[in-house]
């Protein structure tokens, strides 16, 4: 089995910013959630894991390929999205698509059109083959941004920030096809939708301020607050001052009024009840306890 290791990964930019402190991870085939707000150094990881960028110390090895040894031998294996897929105006998709495969040594022209519309196929856009690819929505630019990620069989394809801005219903389209691919390489999902993780990954971890603060399973990491989860229904006037109190990990509003969840070992007060922790639970206390220290 395909194996992603990273061991003690750090960079800092001229500018002075830690993007990246000591990453370590373990990553297997199949997808992997990289979960963390917006700045928390995951493009910086995944520009990394990509080869387009150097770590200043660490290492990180595909299998039996040391990837900043030998960063060329990383990319015949690679697939990537990144988080802005630019496209040539005018271009259709199954132009696109053979000119990504010629980019890819991919030059017999049988093979190339034989390859270029199994993967249109495969995304369901075969049918807008001839369609100028700046037209298209941003669930089917993504559709076309994973086709020529998955061109060549890779054994490893990073995502990044995939389903920001797509509306439910491509969204949806998109994970069905992400978690297609996975089932035989390794995927990374860089995000900071913490619902793209839960239904998506079987592993995962949380990133803020650089740093990796949290990893394992979804269930293991939401067993971390088992018993430790309280909501409780207040004004908005109230809110302020139940944030000074208490441990508000987060609020959302309900019928106009801020549901909040707070953690503590004991019922915190009047009117608040216990519930199971979620996902999203977990993902705001790691950030704000990480803020905390940062």
């Amino acid at each position: 089995m395909m194996q992603l290791k990273i061991h003690e990964l750090n960079k800092t930019y001229g500018n002075g910013v830690r993007a990246l402190r000591n990453i370590s991870l373990e990553i297997n085939s199949g997808m992997f959630g990289l979960l963390g707000p917006n700045g928390a150094g995951k493009s910086s990881l995944m520009r990394t894991l990509a080869t387009l960028q150097e770590a200043d110390s660490g290492s990180i090895s595909l299998g039996e390929i040391d990837v900043l040894k030998n960063p060329r031998e990383l990319r015949k294996k690679l697939g990537y999205l990144p988080q802005e897929f630019g496209v040539y105006p005018k271009i259709t998709a199954k132009q696109l698509l053979n000119h990504m495969a010629i980019l890819k040594g991919i030059t017999p022209a049988k093979k190339r059109h034989e390859l270029v519309n199994f993967l249109l196929d495969r995304v369901n856009l075969y049918e807008k083959r001839h369609k100028a690819v700046k037209g298209f929505s941003g669930g089917m630019k993504q559709r076309i941004g994973i086709a020529q990620a998955i061109m060549g069989n890779p054994e490893l394809i990073i995502v990044d920030e995939p389903t920001a801005g797509l509306d439910p219903g491509e969204r949806n389209r998109f994970h069905n096809l992400l978690a297609d691919i996975a089932e035989n390489v390794i995927v990374i999902l860089s995000t900071h939708i913490v619902e793209d993780v839960k239904e998506l990954c079987p592993n995962m971890a949380i990133m803020n301020y650089g740093q990796i603060i949290c990893k394992g399973s979804p269930e293991e990491v939401i067993a971390t607050l088992e018993h430790q989860v309280w909501q409780k229904l207040i004004s908005r006037s109230e809110l302020e001052a139940y944030q000074h109190e208490y441990d508000v990990i987060s609020n959302k509003m309900i019928g106009g009024k801020p549901l909040i969840h707070v953690r503590s070992n004991t019922k915190p007060g009047a009117d608040f009840e216990a519930v199971s922790p979620t996902l999203e639970d977990v993902f705001f206390s790691k950030i704000n306890t990480s803020s905390l220290s940062a």
